[in-house]
């Protein structure tokens, strides 16, 4: 007979402070809720949003096994022992869809070498709404995850990334560390060509959300307070409707 292990849920969690049945459906909600396992990136913070979610019972009751960026890649195989005896697992990262610029793909390929089932659940995904509200166009976009942090090094890559919207008409995307948002907007205004677009969509999904498409020319007389702020950038050379 042969055995069957437990599914892994992807489980999106919330962009912000906002509440998650405002975001997440009541499907969504309903397998969190029922869950015992979970594969989180810090345990406080996944028993805070489960707590938000619904989860009405002693979370001391809830096993959670922490994978993050600080872990061994090679390690993942191990976070999969519950799942091989058939219990349930729900993997959760810090803010929105599991496994986008997020160690928890590590876990999701070590599931798919293992025979083990991978459900996706609905929830945001900060990357698909900038895009889409962003104007700039989605019938050939790229994302990057974080650019280099130095400064020689992100101007070098920017330079690339709008060569690369220019030559395949392509919508580039890059997220940055919060605190170095103000930096990654001054690199793209000097860096850029003036008539080059520029989308800054922050706070997605809460109540201070943001989403502002200017050209880089004009983002130099405007500098919004983006600090500590988790944001989406977003660069179009010649594919945009502008």
């Amino acid at each position: 007979m042969k055995h069957v292990t437990g599914t892994l849920y992807l489980i999106p969690t919330t962009l912000g402070d906002t509440p998650p049945a405002r975001v997440l459906p009541e499907e969504t909600l309903a397998v969190i809720r029922a869950l015992n396992q979970f594969i989180v990136e810090e345990a406080r913070t996944a028993r805070r949003f489960l707590r938000a979610a619904g989860v009405t019972r002693d979370l001391d009751e809830i096993t959670f096994q922490v994978f993050n960026e600080h872990s061994d890649k090679n390690s993942a195989e191990t976070y999969l022992e519950a799942l091989l005896q058939g219990t349930d697992t729900g993997l959760l990262s810090e803010a929105g869809t599991p496994c986008i610029a997020d160690p928890g793909a590590e876990i999701v390929a070590a599931a798919h070498r293992n025979g083990i089932r991978v459900v996706p659940l609905t929830g945001p995904s900060s990357i698909l709404l900038a895009l889409v509200a962003s104007g700039l166009g989605g019938q050939q976009f790229a994302f990057h995850g974080y650019l280099p942090a130095d400064k020689a090094g992100r101007t070098k890559r920017i330079r690339e990334l709008e060569r690369e919207s220019a030559e395949k008409e392509q919508t580039q995307m890059f997220i940055e560390t919060p605190y170095r948002n103000r930096q990654m907007l001054e690199s793209l205004t000097l860096t850029c060509r003036p008539d080059t677009m520029i989308c800054i969509a922050v706070d997605l999904t809460t109540d201070h959300q943001m989403v502002m498409v200017r050209t880089a020319g004009e983002w130099k007389n405007f500098m919004p307070d983006i600090h500590k702020r988790p944001a989406v950038f977003l660069l179009s050379r010649g594919n945009s409707a502008f």
